[in-house]
């Protein structure tokens, strides 16, 4: 079985990375939703992401379709080594995840899950909140994606002194500025959906989100 690689460790394929990818997508995509629904102008300021400051300003759209990239690298059948963006969506997604479990109606948390792929079934629990921490604990043990909002406040010279001290390479970095500057899902993430959402639910998605059809 193949799947995403962080920090040379495995994202396993279980009930939890399932569970905190479910849940950081549906409550962000609810959202959306309402927003439309009562033609609330802004776009911005909410969503999983939020989660990591430096990213709390990416359009929520995009939010879901890095969710969706991510997930489907972890979903896929090959080995992929992760970004730091990728690490950076699976934090999020845990960390969101893990305070609708501690904070949310638990029935809202089962509405979540209804309908989905795997794991409609289950009960929630409260005490899930903790495999969601646990998980992003074996993976993000840096977490150099949280240091990144205090290279804003600083001069460039003294900002490139602290990322040498740190180990981060613009390289790893760039992916992270890239995504604040798109508004709009690309065409890929339909197809990457597949195994969070059924069909029915990706089409409601793409209908909403107006995802483009990838080009053949």
């Amino acid at each position: 079985m193949c799947m995403i690689f962080i920090n040379d460790a495995k994202l396993p394929r279980s009930e939890a990375s399932y569970l905190a990818f479910r849940l950081a997508f549906q409550e962000t995509f609810e959202r959306i939703s309402l927003a439309r629904q009562f033609r609330e102008c802004t776009q911005d300021g909410f969503g999983y992401l939020t989660e990591v400051p430096f990213l709390s300003g990416v359009s929520p759209m995009v939010q879901l379709e890095l969710l969706a990239s991510t997930w489907s690298r972890h979903f896929s059948e090959a080995d992929f080594s992760g970004t730091l963006l990728d690490e950076a969506v699976i934090y999020a997604a845990c960390e969101r995840a893990a305070w609708s479990l501690e904070n949310e109606s638990l029935s809202v948390i089962k509405r979540y899950l209804a309908k989905g792929p795997v794991c409609n079934a289950l009960i929630p629990r409260r005490e899930w909140s903790r495999e969601m921490r646990r998980l992003h604990e074996s993976l993000c043990a840096d977490a150099d994606f949280l240091l990144i909002s205090q290279f804003e406040d600083l001069p460039p010279g003294e900002a490139d002194v602290l990322k040498r001290e740190w180990g981060i390479e613009d390289a790893r970095l760039q992916p992270l500025f890239d995504c604040q500057e798109r508004w709009f899902a690309a065409s890929g993430m339909r197809d990457n959906l597949a195994g969070l959402l059924t069909p029915a639910e990706i089409e409601l998605v793409s209908e909403l989100l107006h995802l483009p059809v990838a080009a053949d």
